[in-house]
């Protein structure tokens, strides 16, 4: 069953959630298209979307660092460690295939117990969901209450202003952290506590310079935004602590560095102007509804982001990478080229395009041409799936060595001291060889599930939308019932806020 033995879990054959008293958890309280063609000749399938030539990757022969930075090259580079992963040769996992049927009944009866028979209803996986916290819907909220001369496409803008700061400070939050809104009075934890605790701050004018318009995030406002500052908007003190507090205020000061790109982010410096520029970008078809290529949004938050991210990252000819990193499951170098022992994930970033998408498409109708192109998630909790369901389960050794470092963390102030777990940093190549499967992992469950769910043709869901109702959820659950008191996932990242 993975890395521990757990008395108060299981997964049943049918793939449901079993408590040891043979409840069925899965169903209890705990509920919380046309091919796009590439232009080298392959293709991806954007639903709904008409056809559109979608730019060739770059060659990583010429200017590797622009292939490792491209969305193309986190599937490709993932999947050579998969594929590793699927005749179980790998550096720092057990695979056990035959739980991957399990693996896929669990998320499946997730599935199932949240939205049958209306799967077509499932949102994508996106920020806007996090928001809703409580069931109460605060952006329609927020969007009714601005008067009626703010424009769709302000409208727009303000929600990407919204929702980037907010992505960026969405990293593990840690398990002591918990945000009182000051609206409703209710607590929230979390995703969905950093997601009511930033748009509360937003109202707040936080993140603005503009005193008479606070509804705003811009590059002076995020600049003069101190870490005593952040810490009251999240309410964090002695007995609230939260992880990577100072990562998360410098990532945000970093963010106001870049908002200086006025090609990008206008002469006002804010987030959402790249819609203007994406609108106007000479690869959008200007039709009665636009249609932006996902490559196009991704080369925005990809280069205009790129100051954000830690100088201190993998590099290759002297640009920084961002969330891509060295693994011993990669071909070797030498014989291989250096950029080949690299994979990418730019988990944050495909957070963000996920999430940027959702305001563009609800509010002005846009489409997106390559959606596909994005991966599922590589993070803790579609990870955490797959260890909990022992689908993957941590060799001895680096079981061993995770212990030893969750043991010395502990020992430090306001840090999880119960229900031990293994502890790696982000750059340690367990973890970079654990997300890495996940992706590949992911694209197969997508496959699996629709199967089970006798979904076909445009009937089925799509990665993003079983990331929102299967995966990622189901990853939370088993955490929440197999590790009740810090509900944290198997596998413990070291955080410092700028990666998870």
């Amino acid at each position: 069953m993975g890395l521990f033995k757990r008395k108060s879990a299981k997964i049943s054959t049918n793939g449901n959630l079993m408590a040891a008293d043979g409840t069925n958890l899965s169903s209890s309280a705990l509920k919380s298209p046309p091919s796009t063609k590439l232009s080298n000749g392959s293709s991806f399938s954007s639903p709904s979307v008409p056809d559109v030539t979608l730019p060739a990757p770059p060659d990583p022969s010429l200017d590797p660092a622009a292939y490792l930075q491209s969305i193309y090259a986190v599937r490709a580079r993932c999947r050579l460690i998969y594929q590793r992963a699927k005749r179980n040769q790998l550096n720092h996992f057990d695979v056990d295939q035959s739980k991957f049927s399990d693996t896929a009944g669990y998320v499946v009866s997730i599935i199932k117990r949240d939205y049958a028979p209306d799967y077509h209803t499932i949102p994508a996986h996106g920020r806007w969901q996090h928001f809703e916290a409580g069931g109460r819907p605060r952006l329609d909220q927020l969007l009714q209450a601005w008067p009626s001369s703010v424009d769709a496409q302000e409208k727009t803008r303000r929600l990407i202003d919204l929702f980037l700061v907010s992505v960026l400070l969405d990293a593990g939050a840690g398990t002591r952290w918990s945000y009182k809104s000051k609206e409703s009075g209710k607590v929230y934890r979390r995703s969905e506590g950093l997601a009511v605790a930033s748009l509360e701050m937003f109202k707040a004018g936080y993140f603005s310079s503009e005193s008479l318009e606070p509804c705003q995030a811009d590059s002076v406002g995020l600049k003069r935004l101190s870490v005593q500052q952040l810490a009251k908007g999240l309410q964090v003190s002695e007995s609230n602590s939260i992880a990577g507090l100072e990562g998360r205020a410098g990532l945000l000061s970093r963010l106001g560095d870049a908002l200086k790109d006025t090609a990008l982010f206008g002469e006002d410096g804010r987030p959402g102007r790249m819609l203007d520029h994406l609108l106007s970008h000479p690869s959008t078809q200007a039709a009665s509804v636009p249609i932006i290529t996902v490559p196009t949004l991704w080369a925005v938050l990809i280069n205009g982001l790129s100051p954000v991210w830690p100088s201190t990252r993998t590099q290759i000819d002297g640009v920084s990478l961002g969330d891509a990193w060295p693994c011993s499951s990669m071909p070797p170098s030498p014989p291989s080229l250096p950029w080949e022992t690299i994979v990418p994930f730019h988990k944050l970033t495909q957070w963000l395009c996920y999430s940027l998408m959702t305001p563009m498409t609800k509010i002005m109708k846009i489409q997106f041409a390559g959606a596909d192109l994005l991966t599922g998630l590589p993070e803790y909790r579609n990870g955490g799936l797959l260890v909990d369901t022992g689908l993957l389960t941590l060799k001895e050794n680096d079981m061993k060595r995770g212990i030893a470092a969750y043991k010395e963390n502990a020992m430090l102030k306001g840090q999880p001291n119960m229900e031990v777990v293994p502890l790696f940093s982000a750059e340690d190549d367990v973890i970079v060889e654990w997300r890495a499967v996940t992706v590949g992992f992911l694209d197969d469950l997508l496959v699996e599930v629709n199967g089970i769910l006798g979904l076909s043709g445009d009937k089925k869901l799509s990665l993003a939308q079983m990331l929102e109702a299967g995966s990622w959820k189901g990853g939370r659950e088993l955490a929440e019932v197999s590790r009740p008191n810090t509900k944290e996932p198997p596998i413990m990242i070291r955080s410092d806020g700028t990666v998870f």
